[in-house]
């Protein structure tokens, strides 16, 4: 049963399809490893095994029913906990939501589920997703499988800690600022951040609505493809989501397994400092795979890039303090204090929100308040604009452009949280592209002190299939997704 949690999800698809083994089995396994490892790494808040067995039946059922098995067929997959699953908790990693347990499924989640996807449970993550490490997680941190003394990354630390070690073949994770894709470099894995629009935020818990967008992870391109194609689509319950056609990004990749005429921009410029040495020595290597695959290599310039730390932290906060405001204790999760209305709500945002979330509330208040917005939050939705048009003119003599996804690879815990500044830093090379509304893609691609390394893809908006197709023809010619952490 071991040898079940080694596999693909693509390869676990195919088998089941083919009754090789039963869903059933494949979920059985999975929960087996979750039951044998997560006490020391802390990737899931909540296993749902009963519910998983029942899906996994449900679509063993299914099979000697139907002509064609579904495209995920008894596939397991775990969810970052800030998305729904009626009946099961959501605390978004946060005390304030404490016995919450939604009455409507995320849209995503569903999508997966109908495609054949057996949910194994709710994984750890930052709260409300504000965090890089998962250590803001209120109820406990995630470890890295590759090293139990480094954070995973985060907000999605959890969903790829679960991916890396063998829990689950794919996650589902968000990705406001880098939330799929540093956590997927840090821990050695596949994570894919779709284009804004392009998947479905209904029952996604808001962060920052404006950057929130929904993606998988997993250990391949393809098995990120598959997952992916079930995702996307037009949501009539997303007033953000776009009307586009789905799309099966799997069935294009082998087109792209060497990769003529692909051009690769690389912002050398604003690659120049503040990257660890072994990070770029792996991403070296990486541009030099691509080009074996038979990419080009472009110099482009993406001059107001240095400013996007700055922009997300104005944008992102900002858009928090007004979602988070909901959080009162009237309606659901925490209640505390008594007596008059404002104690209430007080002593409710109080004891139910950590550290992290608080200086974010503060600092989107700040900047939304009376004298301040026109110097703030405006300035910083023009400095926006001003990046996505960068990415506009690169793409004019580029089809992706690639940077490290990471500057530096999994550090040790506390190592920045006494810095928040130097936390937030650490999403330099992935915020951009949530500012843009653009795709990104992390991969790994190599080592540095034992740690992994991610190498990041963005495209044009709407073109996953380009980005995929060339994170394909990379793993053609490369073997750093088949390392597995020493667990």
């Amino acid at each position: 049963m071991s040898s079940l949690t080694e596999l693909s999800a693509s390869e676990i698809a195919r088998r089941v399809s083919a009754r090789e083994v039963s869903a059933e089995e494949v979920a059985r396994a999975h929960l087996d490893r979750i039951a044998a490892i997560d006490g020391a790494l802390g990737a899931f808040l909540h296993v749902a095994g009963e519910r998983a067995l029942t899906m996994a039946r449900r679509v063993d059922a299914g099979l000697a029913a139907r002509a064609s098995p579904p495209p995920l067929a008894g596939v397991p997959v775990a969810i970052k906990d800030v998305l729904d699953i009626e009946g099961l908790p959501t605390t978004c990693g946060s005390r304030i939501l404490d016995g919450y347990r939604p009455p409507f499924t995320a849209t995503a989640v569903s999508r997966l589920e109908a495609a054949g996807a057996v949910v194994l449970g709710k994984t750890n993550m930052d709260e409300f997703a504000m965090g890089s490490s998962t250590e803001n997680s209120a109820f406990r941190p995630t470890r890295n499988p590759w090293a139990r003394d480094r954070v995973p990354g985060g907000s999605s630390g959890g969903s790829a800690a679960a991916v890396a070690a063998g829990m689950a073949p794919a996650a589902l994770g968000s990705d406001t600022g880098g939330s799929i894709r540093q956590p997927a470099a840090l821990c050695g894995v596949v994570g894919l951040k779709p284009t804004y629009g392009r998947v479905s935020r209904y029952g996604l818990v808001a962060f920052a609505s404006s950057l929130d967008q929904v993606g998988p992870l997993a250990r391949t391109v393809e098995d990120v493809a598959r997952v992916a194609a079930a995702l996307c689509g037009w949501d009539p319950r997303d007033a953000t989501s776009a009307k586009s056609e789905p799309t099966d990004f799997a069935a294009g990749l082998e087109a792209g397994a060497a990769s003529p005429g692909l051009r690769v921009g690389v912002p050398w410029r604003f690659l120049a400092g503040g990257v660890d040495e072994g990070v770029m020595t792996a991403f070296g290597r990486a541009l030099e795979d691509l080009r074996a695959a038979g990419a080009e290599l472009v110099d482009v310039d993406l001059p107001h890039l240095p400013y996007a730390i700055a922009t997300y932290y104005i944008v992102a906060t900002a858009e928090a303090s007004s979602n988070l405001a909901r959080y009162d204790g009237v309606r659901y999760g925490l209640r505390a204090g008594a007596g008059d209305l404002r104690r209430m709500y007080g002593e409710t945002r109080d004891r139910g929100f950590g550290l992290e979330v608080k200086r974010r509330i503060v600092l989107g208040t700040f900047v939304l308040s009376s004298g301040y917005y026109d110097a703030y939050y405006l300035r910083a939705q023009k400095v926006r604009t001003l990046i996505r048009r960068d990415f506009e003119r690169a793409f004019a003599a580029c089809d992706v452009i690639a940077t490290p996804t990471s500057p530096v690879p999994a550090f040790r815990f506390g190592e920045k949280t006494a810095d928040p500044l130097q936390m937030y830093l650490a999403d330099i090379f992935t915020v951009p592209a949530n500012l843009a509304g653009i795709p990104g893609l992390s991969l790994p691609c190599g080592f540095t002190q034992g740690l992994p390394v991610g190498l990041q893809l963005v495209g044009r908006p709407f073109d996953e299939a380009t980005l995929l197709r060339a994170g394909h023809a990379y793993q053609t010619v490369t073997s750093h997704h088949r390392a597995r952490p020493p667990l």
